[in-house]
């Protein structure tokens, strides 16, 4: 049994980025990827955002960056409403989208309509990202990023309120004010915040909140260490029992040089012993072209059931 408490644990997929399995003209088959998905059983289909790149690659604080100028990176909310219409059960989330680069009364407005759209299927990985010029071109400041997320997700969670609505903070405020139409869920969908635990962002977790994505490579000790430390910040609020949620990917692993998805898999049991509830596979790193990766996507959803 997960730690969440499901017999089966729940397995997510990160759809392929920039040129990684579709090239020219091929983006549109995410939809048959898509299905294959939803027929296999995936829980979660999750898709990761860049509005624009910049040429300073060396800023990228988690090694080398694996991609080339002019890469297409697909709008992740657009990319997942089509998937929604495409799709019956498997639950649609981005991870992470950089929210501040939204202005709050439109992201709520779109993420609510996504969620109605899609019969509740929606949820949200949310962080600050890693490039300045990202910020600069929407003429927002890269050094106020934590205040503008912070601020960004507080207002849409009031936006997602019944009924009219006031805010204030520091970069944005408004007053009686209407968003419709509101979420599926009360307060909207649930939210992941991504990065390392920071003392901010356990606050978040804790006031904005609903669960963790713990930066990449994070071993399994890190992920209970932090799953301990956030469970103890629920406590110090009051609210023990809240449901956390925690997705993260076992390390890929490697056999001459291709990824091993059985050897990959093998490392899930330690994070849910951590305390993950969701397991994270990137498919850009097992499947190269566009036509396998239907079949591969089923038979992944047929090992992930035979191991539980």
């Amino acid at each position: 049994m997960t730690a969440d408490g499901d017999d089966v644990p729940r397995l997510a997929l990160g759809l392929p980025v920039a040129r990684q399995v579709y090239g020219p003209g091929e983006h549109a088959q995410i939809l048959d990827l898509a299905r294959a998905a939803d027929e296999a059983g995936i829980d979660t289909l999750v898709a990761t955002d860049h509005v624009v790149m910049g040429e300073r690659f060396d800023r990228y604080p988690f090694g080398p960056f694996r991609f080339s100028y002019g890469d297409p990176w697909l709008e992740p909310l657009t990319t997942l409403a089509v998937i929604a219409g495409a799709t019956r059960r498997v639950r649609i989330s981005t991870g992470v989208l950089i929210a501040a680069l939204r202005r709050a009364p439109l992201l709520a407005k779109t993420a609510a309509t996504l969620d109605v759209l899609s019969g509740g299927r929606l949820e949200l990985g949310v962080g600050t990202g890693w490039q300045p010029e990202e910020y600069e071109t929407m003429g927002l400041d890269f050094d106020r990023r934590a205040r503008l997320l912070d601020d960004t997700v507080a207002a849409c969670r009031a936006l997602w309120t019944p009924g009219a609505t006031t805010f204030a903070s520091e970069t944005i405020s408004f007053e009686g004010i209407w968003c419709d139409p509101q979420p599926t869920r009360p307060g909207g969908p649930p939210i992941l915040f991504g990065g390392p635990l920071t003392k901010r962002n356990v606050r978040r977790v804790v006031d904005l909140g609903d669960g963790w994505i713990p930066i990449m490579g994070e071993p399994a000790e890190g992920v209970a260490a932090g799953t301990a430390r956030l469970r103890e910040a629920l406590a110090e609020a009051g609210d023990p029992d809240r449901p956390l949620r925690v997705r993260h990917s076992p390390p890929v692993v490697r056999h001459n040089g291709t990824a091993d998805l059985d050897r990959t898999l093998d490392g899930a049991g330690a994070l849910l012993e951590a305390g993950a509830t969701e397991i994270l596979l990137p498919l850009g790193a097992f499947v190269s072209e566009a036509k396998e990766a239907p079949s591969w996507v089923t038979e992944l959803g047929r090992r992930w059931a035979r191991l539980w």
